[in-house]
């Protein structure tokens, strides 16, 4: 006795072709809504270049402080 997956049957492929090209469609509405760039307008490319390079030297130095044996 030997368990047989089930064959697909043809309204369970239009049910997952379906599901399929619905997902499809959401997505590629979900992608026509960022047209504009996804800038807002108060926050400057600058502001936040300098705030990463801050952070990240930041971690720099205390990764420095801890690690005084080298």
């Amino acid at each position: 006795m030997s368990a047989k997956s089930p064959t697909p049957t043809p309204d369970r492929l239009v049910l997952l072709k379906m599901s399929l090209t619905g997902t499809a469609a959401n997505l590629v509405t979900l992608a026509e809504g960022a047209e504009h760039g996804g800038n807002h307008e108060s926050l400057s490319p600058y502001v936040t270049g300098i705030g990463a390079f801050v952070a990240l030297m930041l971690l720099l130095w205390i990764t420095t402080r801890f690690n005084r044996d080298r």
